[in-house]
């Protein structure tokens, strides 16, 4: 038989998606004998039904009035009784804590007559009107509707507590004006519609948007907890209070708190009175405060974790009101995780459950003091965390000119594309009017771990005026010109005007230098050791240069899952690529590619260096050509106006307009690129392999132990593998013949297009290993182009609950993660033991590094900054299967 109440003396915590956190944790303090006010609590269920049926359960009315009587009897009074009147309190309690998200309601019972009950049991005629009042207040704006404002009006033109009579008869008569109805004076019609509303408040927007932001799923419904009420408001011997086990700010052994004599505990919450220190509790009531701090110290070792305590004093006695696992800064959860491991109350698997790479990722990087700050000048997506102060640039050439004078700049940009590397390597943070958390300006800056603010919608640049205008909430327009110093910070996504004072990060220095600190630092350096101990999935960083293998390294990648050679050829160099494809002959080609081949062959030396000994994944040649090409409305506007001056235009230019022209596709992301690319322009292919193995020819010369996979992008079928790998293969033995030495590698190719995946069994065949291309794959699979749809419709679809989360950021499980599983399946059917590893985005993200280590995969790869973050994920992964499969249906 279905029950959907349950008394507090029934329950335990892990009955938590039954009874709600706060019933489970009230059913377990009285478990364990703690003086907690007696209650029951209405399951999540009953509010399921409710909410897809819009009424109760057939039951619920009868177990309700059961348990009601059960309360009655125990407690010896009665609801609404008008002598001695038994009062309970309603309150909200979900799966998930969410607090302030949904109601509670105080002092169900009291009505015209038992409120007289009240003043004459308590000796407090003050106290009873004012119990009274709170409810009509609660129950009118929660339960009825009613505009709290009016109540909050009436209250502040009656502060006097000797006018609580005629404040209450005010409020009722709201109550009657605004309902045309009387405020309920049966208690058990009170309690039925309390419990209602509180099931009402699981869809209300406060709770929704929550919800949304904490991504915890929207069909779990909230239990209610029906409580004796106690009071903390009777006089100068009671108070209310929440108290922490330990210091939930920076994780700090002691004891924590707020005491407020004589109230009730929502005036803690509301901050209408101003508290004080919980050890002034001490003075007041000192066998109280003993016991509580015994009653802290029972909760902390019984739940083995930070415990958040409410508590209330009436006329000296001491009452639990409810405990929690509190909720803690990213500081204090890697503090305490590593105290309770040497407290000898967790292990270290346990210690790695308890903490996450966002919190990690949080300490790493630099933040601001906004103490003094005042509003921020403007807001946009935090796509890249940290802070950072700057002069604004609206250029990559005028960044770059003023960081080589020495100079921090902000680069601002309505968006970025990669022709603004250069300006993005030399800013100290990037912002832009456009764009998401996976924009080009916002994947790019968290690979180089550049602060970076996207989408501020309400900037208005002007690049050619070299500024740009705010326009605040009063109508006052702010102008910032070229030159002004600016802070942008990454992690609340805010931009000041002027220079913000930063707190550095000693976790970021641990992970640059090896230095070990005592406290948080060592705390880290601890927790990372034992999760390189556990995880099964290898880590690997994305980086481009010998300078982010080197930091990637120190960070604990143990390879390079992505080297895009692309980069290689933008900047000085961008002019050689233009004269191979201005090539009108084989010779003028080959001359060409001769000229790339001595730069490419010096950047993979130095970067098979920095990572000698280690796995280097180097891809050749992905975006289409015209990607190193000016911007063909440039070059039209500068044949046009030389032809319009009656000269002649530039004989490079005009080539240069007509090569653009011939080589424009609607859609370029679907054209000639990756594997493409290289089969249809000769010589690309042996260009990239030949550097590649004459820079493994030196390594090995050097006594060095370069291990070099050579990996295709875009492959759509086996066919085109087959060729490109004959091409490879032709070229490493001739390079092998000049040098006298074997020259061996692994050529695998990019699994990023759904045929691809499809297909893998077929692929696998030809390929030595996969990396999984997510961003393209995410692309491809949902027909979204990432840069254009965050700025269109990506905010509606997350604010209407059709996105969780943007598929970009975190890994889609059931379709781009299903493509993923067949790839895995299929690949390593046709060939067992196939190597496989994942390269976009994803390979960063704490929630996708468990879908891949599910998956079965072996390693991520990912931006050198998020490398310690998928080293403690990976292991949490390895650490928590159950938790993979719990999510894998998301």
């Amino acid at each position: 038989m279905v029950r959907y109440v349950h008394n507090f003396t029934e329950g335990g915590r892990e009955q938590a998606d039954l009874l709600g956190g706060k019933g489970a944790n009230l059913a377990e303090m009285t478990r364990i004998g703690l003086p907690v006010p007696p209650g029951f609590t209405v399951t999540t269920e009953a509010c399921r039904i409710y909410l897809a049926t819009g009424t109760e359960p057939e039951d619920l009315r009868r177990e309700l009035a059961e348990h009601l009587a059960a309360l009655e009897e125990s407690a010896g009074r009665r609801l609404g009784d008008p002598d001695d009147p038994l009062l309970v309190s309603v309150r909200s309690g979900a799966r998930y804590s969410m607090p302030g998200m949904m109601e509670t309601i105080l002092d169900i019972g009291l009505n015209d007559r038992s409120v007289a009950g009240l003043a004459k049991t308590s000796g407090h005629e003050e106290f009873a009107w004012d119990s009274y009042r709170r409810l009509v207040q609660m129950f009118g704006t929660t339960v009825m509707g009613i505009d709290g404002a009016l109540f909050a009006d009436a209250l502040a033109r009656r502060p006097d507590p000797a006018e609580r009579r005629r404040l209450v008869a005010e409020f009722l008569e709201i109550v009657r004006e605004r309902t045309g109805e009387e405020f309920p004076q049966d208690p058990a019609e009170q309690l039925r519609r309390a419990v209602r509303a509180v099931f009402e408040s699981w869809n209300g927007e406060r709770a929704r948007i929550y919800r949304r932001r904490e991504h915890i799923p929207e069909d779990l419904g909230t239990a209610v907890n029906v409580q004796t009420m106690v009071f903390g408001n009777l006089g100068p011997d009671s108070g209310t209070g929440v108290a922490f086990t330990r210091d939930p700010a920076t994780g700090r052994q002691g004891i924590y708190g707020d005491y407020l004599p004589d109230a009730q505990g929502e005036d803690v919450v509301s901050g209408v009175r101003n508290a004080v220190p919980l050890q002034e509790l001490r003075e007041h009531h000192p066998e109280c405060y003993a016991q509580l701090c015994d009653h802290m110290a029972t909760l902390e070792r019984h739940y083995r974790d930070l415990c958040d305590i409410e508590f209330t004093v009436e006329r000296g006695k001491l009452w639990m009101l409810q405990t929690r696992v509190g909720k803690r800064t990213a500081e204090a959860a890697l503090r305490i995780a590593v105290q309770l491991v040497d407290e000898g109350l967790i292990d270290w698997p346990e210690a790695l459950d308890r903490v996450t790479g966002d919190q990690l990722a949080r300490l790493m990087f630099p933040r601001f003091d906004t103490a003094s700050a005042g509003a921020p000048l403007a807001t946009g997506v935090p796509a890249s965390p940290g802070a950072a102060v700057g002069a604004v640039v609206f250029d990559s050439a005028e960044a770059v000119r003023r960081a080589a004078a020495g100079e921090q700049v902000v680069l601002v940009r309505p968006e970025t594309t990669p022709d603004d590397l250069p300006g993005m390597v030399a800013a100290q943070a990037v912002l832009t009017s456009r764009g998401g958390k996976t924009s080009h300006a916002a994947v790019v800056a968290r690979g180089m771990g550049r602060v970076c603010v996207c989408g501020a919608e309400g900037l208005g640049i002007d690049v050619a005026a070299r500024r740009f205008t705010v326009t605040g909430p009063d109508g006052t327009v702010t102008e910032v010109a070229e030159g002004t110093e600016v802070s942008v910070d990454g992690s609340a996504g805010t931009v000041h005007l002027g220079a913000l004072p930063l707190v550095g990060s000693p976790v970021m220095r641990y992970f640059e230098t090896g230095e070990r600190e005592s406290g948080l630092v060592d705390a880290v350096a601890r927790l990372m050791e034992h999760a390189d101990a556990a995880r099964r999935m290898a880590v690997r960083a994305n980086a481009d240069t010998p300078e982010d293998a080197a930091r990637a390294r120190r960070f604990g990648a143990q390879g390079i899952g992505l080297c895009r050679t692309e980069h290689m050829f933008l900047g000085e160099r961008r002019r050689l690529v233009e004269a191979m494809i201005l090539a009108r002959t084989d010779g003028e080609r080959e001359e060409a590619l001769a000229a790339l081949l001595p730069p490419q062959r010096e950047d993979f030396t130095a970067l098979l260096a920095a990572m000698d000994g280690l796995p280097v994944t180097i891809r050749l040649l992905d975006p289409p050509l015209h990607e190193f090409l000016p911007d063909h409305t440039e070059l039209a506007v500068r044949v046009a106006s030389a032809e319009a001056a009656g000269g002649e235009p530039d004989p490079h230019d005009v080539r240069l307009l007509r090569t653009v022209e011939r080589m424009h596709e609607h859609n370029p992301m679907l054209g000639l690129c990756g594997v493409r690319l290289g089969l249809l322009v000769p010589g690309l292919i042996a260009l990239q392999v030949r550097a590649v193995a004459e820079a493994v020819a030196r390594r090995l010369a050097d006594g060095g132990d370069p291990r070099v996979e050579i990996m295709v992008p875009l492959v759509d079928t086996a066919a085109e593998l087959r060729l490109v790998r004959q091409e490879v293969e032709t070229v490493l033995a001739g390079i092998s013949e000049q040098v006298g030495q074997a020259l061996t590698c692994p050529i695998g190719t990019m699994i990023e297009l759904p045929r691809a995946a499809l297909t893998a069994d077929r692929i696998a065949d030809q390929a030595d290993f996969f990396s999984l291309g997510t961003n393209d794959l995410t692309q491809t699979t949902w027909g979204m182009s990432r840069d254009d749809v965050e700025a269109s419709f990506f905010s509606a679809y997350l604010e209407r609950g059709i996105f969780e989360v943007s598929p970009f950021e975190t890994i889609d499980r059931q379709g781009v993660g299903r493509l993923v599983r067949i790839a895995v399946a299929e690949g390593r059917a046709t060939r067992p033991g196939l190597k496989i590893g994942v390269c976009g985005e994803h390979g960063g993200d704490p929630d996708s590094v468990h879908f891949f280590h599910e998956a079965g995969l072996d390693y991520v790869s990912c931006s050198p900054f998020r490398v310690p973050v998928a080293r403690l994920e990976a292991a949490r992964a390895a650490l928590d299967p159950d938790r993979d499969r719990a999510s894998a249906g998301k």
